[in-house]
């Protein structure tokens, strides 16, 4: 049988494949936002924001305190991405969501499990983009365009036995309207592989948009399903499972990042599966990933690599980066 060997959960964002010289175009996009999601659980204007930030994160805002965070999460990818050569996987089952780039209003599935034999990663038009969001593009994509393996069997048997374990999951067996895989595995691709062909199967979550979002506790089961599915894999394959996404933003939320982050560590389940939801909005809903693959590792002890709230604006704008592995 299959033998899950590591898992693996970071963050990915713009902010990630920026230089902090960059950040403050980031802020430019959030106050033009007049939903950022905040601890209270509701969406805030900017200036709102402001007005419920402590004025002592000024001090996080300084050319410096962003120098010295770029760098830590730039140590967090390194060290997974050498984890990631190092163990060397023969195949990586990623768990991301998608923000609209391949699903839509017409057709959001709470769960999706990909089957086909390749995946394509192509580059987007980046003149359709912000300017900040241009700059990052790089750390989702290639120069040209690329076909990587996948592993239909094994996102089959996934599929099959979610079926079993009663998950009405939806599946795809080609990406829609010819585009190449969405952000959330176009980093892993980029910054945690370097291009590497390591098969990925992508499981895609429905973290962001109403009204079928999954909650906690079904994230979690169906976790529990995929670990199923691996451990009964006919295969002698070593296979690393992913989470890609969170922890909070586009409002940082220390509290609630150290919560989840204290929750895996303690492999406390119950707090993961009883989140609020009401918390798990916009970027913070993409804590669900890392809450289904947990289920994929309870056997293993979880290992922090790096946690980094890195704030970029006095309205707490930005982001909580984590990166953590378990062996």
């Amino acid at each position: 049988m299959a033998d899950i060997v590591l898992g693996i959960a970071t963050s990915h964002s713009p902010m990630l494949n920026t230089n902090p010289e960059i950040w403050p175009q980031h802020v430019a996009r959030d106050l033009k936002n007049g939903s950022l999601w905040a601890w209270d659980g509701k969406p805030h204007t900017y200036e709102e924001m402001v007005a419920m930030t402590d004025p002592k994160i000024e001090a996080e805002l300084t050319a410096d305190a962003w120098k010295t965070k770029h760098e830590a999460n730039q140590r967090g990818i390194a060290e997974l991405s050498r984890i990631l050569a190092e163990v060397n996987p023969d195949v990586i089952v990623a768990v991301g969501d998608d923000q609209k780039e391949l699903f839509h209003d017409d057709n959001m599935p709470g769960f999706l499990v990909y089957w086909g034999d390749t995946i394509w990663n192509k580059n987007k038009d980046h003149s359709r983009m912000p300017p900040d969001i241009a700059l990052a593009a790089w750390g989702n994509e290639f120069d040209e365009e690329r076909e990587f393996p996948s592993q239909g069997d094994l996102g089959l048997h996934i599929i099959k036995t979610a079926v079993g374990d009663k998950f009405d999951v939806a599946h795809s067996k080609v990406l829609p309207n010819d585009k190449g895989e969405g952000h959330a595995f176009g980093f892993v691709r980029r910054r945690l592989l370097d291009g590497k062909p390591t098969p990925i199967v992508p499981i895609v979550q429905n973290t962001f948009y109403e009204p079928n979002q999954p909650l906690p506790e079904r994230c979690f089961e169906f976790g529990a399903s995929v670990r199923g599915a691996i451990d009964s894999w006919d295969s002698d394959l070593k296979v690393c499972v992913l989470a890609s996404g969170g922890l909070s933003h586009f409002v940082v939320d220390e509290n609630l990042d150290r919560g989840v982050i204290k929750a895996l560590g303690e492999k406390d389940h119950e707090h993961l599966k009883t989140l609020p939801t009401e918390l798990l909005n916009a970027g913070n809903s993409e804590i669900r990933n890392w809450i289904t693959m947990s289920a994929m590792v309870q056997d293993k002890d979880m290992k922090l690599v790096e946690y980094v709230p890195c704030y970029r604006s006095p309205a707490s704008t930005g982001g909580g980066w984590a990166f953590a592995y378990w062996d």
